[in-house]
């Protein structure tokens, strides 16, 4: 069985000060659990805060108690598809892995919607990231309407296919994708735990007829997003097929969020 994960996703939700305190409030608590013997279980922890907050978070990572486990680790909410250059704004993957960040997140639905990314684009964000060594958290989800046209099958295919064409995993090289019905987040409601598991088989069988299987069963793992809590991960994460889950809003509370941790199963 793959290793878990669970991926924290801010947004744009805290403060420099906030994200600060939050990731050292999540790394408290986990190492306050394992004094009381209660050691959490062997999985990865990644939290994905603000950009103007990853350099501090990312040092947080690196003190002594959490790098002996290698506890949490950092990750970002987007990135250029070029190293450097003239891209006013933009945020190189380059800069961010010296940062200490080993994960970025690519394709969200919500950078579709309001910034207008396209297939293509998030295309060529894999392949730097994944040229780069970083981790690429690759988005996938259909809206509403989608779904009612009875084409969210044919939507996920199609980002799936989109976002991985041409692109040659080495054995070294690992992807995350994670299935976020766009209809769901932010509402506070998870769908139905047996559908997202429907709609990660259709995900695993897509990189099945694009890698070889040992590729697709060692480097790439099929995650949950979408009004995830302490409630539901553990419908979510005890499906066959999902490898772990990506969380909002429920992962800006230190508690919540590490019931949730505590709630994951080997």
């Amino acid at each position: 069985m793959k290793k878990r994960i669970i991926i924290a996703n801010w947004k744009m939700q805290l403060s420099f000060k906030e994200a600060k305190f939050l990731a050292k409030e999540i790394l408290i608590k986990i190492k306050k659990k394992e004094k009381e013997k209660k050691k959490l279980k062997d999985f990865d922890i990644v939290l994905c805060p603000p950009f103007m907050s990853i350099a501090e978070v990312a040092k947080i990572f690196t003190t002594k108690e959490n790098s002996k486990r290698n506890i949490l680790s950092c990750g970002a909410q987007d990135c250029f598809w070029e190293e450097k250059g003239g891209f006013t704004g933009e945020i190189s993957p380059l800069v961010l892995k010296e940062l200490g960040c080993k994960y970025v997140i690519l394709g969200h639905s919500e950078r579709r919607q309001f910034l207008g990314e396209t297939n293509e684009m998030i295309h060529k964000k894999v392949r730097t990231v994944v040229n780069l060594g970083l981790i690429p958290i690759i988005c996938v989800g259909e809206t509403r309407e989608e779904r009612d046209r009875g084409l969210k099958e044919h939507t996920i295919l199609t980002q799936v296919s989109k976002a991985l064409e041409g692109i040659n995993l080495k054995i070294y090289q690992k992807i995350i994708i994670a299935y976020e019905p766009v209809w769901v987040i932010g509402s506070g409601q998870a769908i139905d735990s047996q559908e997202a598991e429907y709609m990660a088989k259709i995900i695993l069988q897509r990189t099945i007829d694009i890698y070889p299987l040992p590729i697709v069963h060692n480097n790439i793992r099929i995650v949950y997003g979408g009004s995830i809590n302490s409630t539901t991960v553990r419908s979510f994460i005890n499906q066959e097929t999902i490898d772990g889950v990506l969380v909002g809003s429920a992962s800006l509370k230190a508690e919540e969020f590490i019931k949730m941790c505590e709630l994951m199963p080997l």
